[in-house]
């Protein structure tokens, strides 16, 4: 695993991680905010990751000082590893969309009320639908709705500070990691567009999204797969293009649903 320092003015830091390409699995990228004494993980990962993950932040930060382990949606590559964060790190709490919040037992029973360590389901903490603002050390992260993109319950990070947003799957390519940024965007759009197509759930989500965003002051969009986008005219030819783009129900017909095909596989000849 490699670190990426994306952000740092000497107090406030934002830093990026990514696993080597594996042909088992999807590679990712993780996060860490810092500012001051206090810091916060977005989307840690799954086992894969966990490992390898602290002995990286811990060449930045210890380990005490992460107040929050944060995850933008139930995907594994989110959040399958927050259980041993949360055994490992006493005091930190844990941030998910509160869609998600039960879900969390099927990962490990620890999150279970009753179970030997129930003290973990009380440091849980839902993200609501419309979003919300949580401190760090002098600073806040708010946690914006990004609802069916692609999950039903779907939240993304932005830093004021560094105003940097971290956008979950929008944006993500399976092409590169967040340590290299996107130089040109009209030719990039070809290792998103399949990606974009089949995991966004529509233009309606897209658009409104896309509507909302714009009003930030962003400097940089990092996604939690592939290449970063960095400077405003890469961000708003992005949202022009994803605003415009036709995605998931959009284009799904009928054919998706034709059985008939599969019966006729499966059709057994009585003798």
């Amino acid at each position: 695993m490699e670190s990426y320092v994306l952000y740092d003015d000497g107090h406030h830091k934002c830093i990026a991680f990514s696993m080597p390409e594996e042909d088992e699995s999807v590679p990712s990228n993780q996060f860490l905010i810092i500012d001051g004494e206090e810091a916060a993980i977005i989307d840690p990962g799954g086992d894969l990751t966990f490992t390898p993950l602290t002995l990286q932040i811990t060449k930045h930060t210890s380990m005490e000082s992460i107040k929050y382990v944060i995850g933008s949606h139930q995907d594994p590559d989110i959040l399958a590893s927050m259980p041993r964060w949360l055994i490992h790190l006493q005091n930190t709490k844990l941030l998910i969309p509160t869609l998600w919040e039960r879900f969390l037992p099927h990962y490990n029973s620890a999150f279970t009320k009753g179970r030997l360590h129930h003290g973990l389901s009380e440091r849980l903490e839902g993200i609501p639908d419309v979003g919300g603002v949580y401190a760090l050390g002098n600073t806040k992260i708010v946690a914006i709705p990004a609802h069916f993109l692609h999950s039903v319950g779907n939240i993304q990070f932005y830093d004021p500070v560094s105003q940097i947003l971290f956008s979950g799957d929008m944006g993500a390519s399976l092409v590169g990691h967040s340590g290299i940024k996107v130089e040109n965007f009209q030719a990039h759009i070809n290792s998103m567009s399949g990606f974009h197509k089949r995991y966004m759930t529509s233009n309606k989500a897209c658009r409104l999204w896309a509507d909302s965003v714009r009003q930030l002051p962003v400097d940089m969009m990092v996604p939690q797969h592939g290449k970063r986008l960095e400077g405003r005219a890469i961000f708003d030819e992005f949202l022009d293009w994803i605003g415009g783009l036709s995605c998931g129900i959009d284009l799904i017909d009928e054919s998706a649903y034709d059985i008939n095909e599969l019966m006729a596989l499966a059709k057994v000849v009585r003798i």
